[in-house]
């Protein structure tokens, strides 16, 4: 599981898998989720015009959402193809948009942003406190990292598994206590946890609430509000 596969990830999906890649999230069958998960993150940015670092970008769907937002954005991703695929995004949706290639364990930016993010990306790295510590060094004094990764179970998951085994890209649980964890040693100061969007719950439209309605709202009480939550898959603000 070698950076070099992450780095050949695109190319062996072949062509109709780089134009979903690159139609993201509109070609993705989550998108409802996708498009609730980044009006939550840009809920937690400073105000624009901020200066953002969108890591492991892919194909730059993210990177354009901010820009449209009103930020000024740098893209980063590992594979010079995905830079490709994010420059033609942002001709798409006509912003600009600094896209570079770099590892994000080995970053060259200091003191230049005001948000890093890490949007479903940091599982992938070999090592993640190497990844934090890189944003660190690209934040501003004052800045915030706000990373958004798999839970645990996500490595055995069946998905996981055959993207390693086919693909062979890393593929790691990365849980907020993880991050948490990582994000001390890299230097951040504080931290903050926000809940991640999920799929709306039915209501009843009578007096008493349906009697799944009430199950489904206790577990969801129960995941997000206890040390389970720790686990599970959550916004994780950390700040220099």
């Amino acid at each position: 599981m070698a950076k070099q596969d992450e780095i050949d990830y695109i190319g062996r999906l072949g062509d109709i898998g780089k134009k979903h890649a690159l139609d993201k999230p509109w070609s993705d069958e989550l998108r409802g989720l996708y498009l609730q998960e980044m009006g939550a993150l840009i809920s937690l940015l400073p105000a624009p015009p901020a200066k953002i670092l969108d890591i492991g970008a892919g194909s730059g769907w993210t990177s354009c959402f901010y820009a449209l937002s009103g930020y000024e954005v740098t893209a980063t991703d590992i594979a010079p193809e995905m830079v490709e695929l994010a420059k033609i995004n942002a001709a798409r949706y006509n912003v600009v948009l600094d896209a570079v290639v770099s590892d994000f364990e080995s970053l060259l930016f200091e003191n230049q942003f005001d948000a890093v993010i890490f949007y479903d990306c940091l599982h992938h790295a070999e090592d993640e406190v190497l990844a934090l510590r890189s944003a660190y060094r690209a934040l501003k004094k004052g800045g915030i990292c706000i990373t958004l990764e798999p839970g645990s179970g996500h490595a055995k998951s069946a998905v996981s598994v055959q993207a390693m085994k086919d693909l062979g890209v890393t593929e790691r649980d990365m849980p907020p206590k993880r991050i948490i964890k990582g994000g001390v040693k890299a230097g951040f100061t504080a931290v903050q946890i926000f809940e991640r969007p999920v799929q709306p719950i039915e209501l009843s439209h009578q007096i008493m609430p349906r009697w799944k309605t009430v199950v489904k709202l206790l577990q969801r009480l129960v995941t997000r509000s206890t040390p389970i939550a720790l686990q599970r898959s959550q916004y994780v603000v950390l700040q220099k």
